[in-house]
């Protein structure tokens, strides 16, 4: 269930309790070291609202080890997302593997500390982006290097970022290109954000419509997925 905007949060020590009640078998090997590793805190380089900056950004820590599906489930706790919707757009963004890199680019200026143009076998290119839920470096330096070595940290910073989208702390996306408004409250909305760093575009309801067809599909439960 996703928790209205203004809702009061759980702690993370809050959900990891619970998730730790019920916990979940691994389904993705190559995320154990990962897995096992926690984050750390962030400055004030990734949100430009005081208000995100205050309620959302100093909860940010990636303060969590489990298997990668409990990993999903703590993010969604303690962002007040529906775990069903962070479980498709994982998949979509990396299979659940945080040993995704992606958004390959030319620009050296781009590429994060220890992956510089060539080092990642693309010759001339570095990675943007890391991890589960693909964070990217440029936009997000100082979650480095957290969200490439923690798959909680990875997981926290990418739905913090889509909360404060979802409780209308992200008002620039109304000076850029866009379809309709913005405004607090439509998860969908936020949803194809974070691919598209517009508000309902196009691009953003292709990617939105990929997610809600994993969603539909539970692909995350189907024999395919399931790489322990």
């Amino acid at each position: 269930m996703t928790l209205p905007p203004g809702s009061t949060l759980p702690s993370g020590a809050q959900c990891a309790t619970w998730v730790r009640a019920a916990p979940s078998a691994e389904n993705k090997g190559m995320n154990l070291m990962a897995n096992a590793r926690t984050g750390h805190r962030i400055g004030g380089d990734i949100f430009t609202d005081e208000r995100a900056d205050a309620q959302i950004a100093t909860r940010v820590d990636g303060a969590f080890t489990g298997s990668t599906k409990d990993v999903l489930r703590w993010a969604a706790c303690k962002w007040g997302v529906d775990q069903d919707l962070v479980f498709a757009q994982a998949a979509v963004e990396s299979w659940w593997r945080q040993t995704v890199y992606g958004d390959y680019t030319r620009d050296g200026a781009r590429c994060a500390p220890g992956h510089g143009l060539g080092v990642d076998g693309r010759p001339g290119e570095c990675p943007e982006s890391f991890g589960i839920l693909q964070d990217r470096h440029p936009y997000q330096k100082s979650a480095w290097p957290g969200v490439a070595r923690s798959t909680a940290m990875n997981a926290d910073l990418a739905y913090a970022i889509w909360r404060g989208c979802f409780e209308g702390y992200e008002g620039w996306l109304n000076g850029e290109e866009r379809v309709g408004t913005y405004e607090a409250g439509d998860q969908w909305g936020c949803v194809g954000r974070w691919f598209s760093g517009r508000w309902r575009t196009a691009d953003s309801e292709d990617y939105i419509g990929k997610v809600q067809d994993y969603l539909d599909r539970r692909i995350w439960e189907t024999r395919d997925f399931q790489q322990p």
